[in-house]
């Protein structure tokens, strides 16, 4: 998980970059458009930490012990990480 200070971060640079860049029209004051920004980046977050914890419970089921870095393990994770995605809607 990231600090709320690298969220911060990460906010202020999206922003100056779509204002640089000029591929968004702000309509709100950019403190409240930072604000969204930090939630959205929160939420996404949210999601793959629960992703990755329903993947880990999953490779934990198998009856043959997975070890984790292995390249069996890392094939799978990513694997069962992207279906989880798509049952989600979030396979873009």
């Amino acid at each position: 998980m990231l600090s709320d200070d690298k969220i911060i971060h990460m906010s202020h640079v999206l922003f100056r970059e779509w204002q640089k860049r000029g591929v968004v029209d702000f309509l709100e004051d950019e403190g409240k458009i930072r604000r969204q920004i930090r939630r959205s980046i929160m939420d996404e977050l949210k999601i793959a930490d629960e992703i990755d914890k329903a993947v880990r419970k999953k490779l934990e089921s198998y009856s043959k012990k997975l070890i984790e870095g292995t390249p069996e393990w890392d094939v799978l994770y990513k694997k069962f990480f992207q279906e989880e995605e798509k049952r989600r809607g979030r396979d873009l």
